[in-house]
């Protein structure tokens, strides 16, 4: 009798993910960084470890310039295939950091909130001054 074959990687990987009950959109995530790891190495990741981890993430933030937060996402993305599918744990993982980002919103004062309503008329008009109303109820 023959044994049934081993689930492909990301089948696995979609199956660990359903079985923490994690949302569809991070499932979709997880497995987009897993094949961008698995592309750039060009190996399967039981015959990769560390420096190859190492390399992925240097490679996003020195040649691709992602923000933290996405390097941040790939890493936990990995150190999650590593962890739980994989079951080997990944140690000394020193990548070049991605820099976090510097970029602040960018926010009216009052006044100019209160010249870009003086430019509205009718009921864009009126939206605006009672949306002004609620802001400065809550604020």
């Amino acid at each position: 009798m023959l044994e049934p074959r081993p689930r492909k990687l990301l089948d696995q990987v979609r199956d660990a993910v359903r079985v923490k009950h994690y949302s569809y959109s991070t499932e979709k995530t997880y497995v987009y960084w897993i094949r961008r790891f698995i592309f750039h190495n060009k190996r399967h990741p039981n015959e990769m470890g560390t420096p190859e981890v190492t390399q992925f993430l240097t490679h996003l933030a020195m040649t691709e310039y992602v923000a933290a937060t996405i390097q941040n996402q790939a890493l936990n993305t990995i150190v999650f295939l590593y962890r739980v599918v994989v079951q080997q744990e990944l140690v000394g993982i020193d990548a070049v950091r991605a820099k976090k980002s510097r970029y602040l919103p960018t926010v009216l004062t009052p006044d100019e909130v209160q010249q870009v309503i003086s430019y509205l008329y009718g009921v864009y008009k009126l939206v605006g001054q009672l949306l002004l109303c609620v802001w400065a109820t809550i604020k």
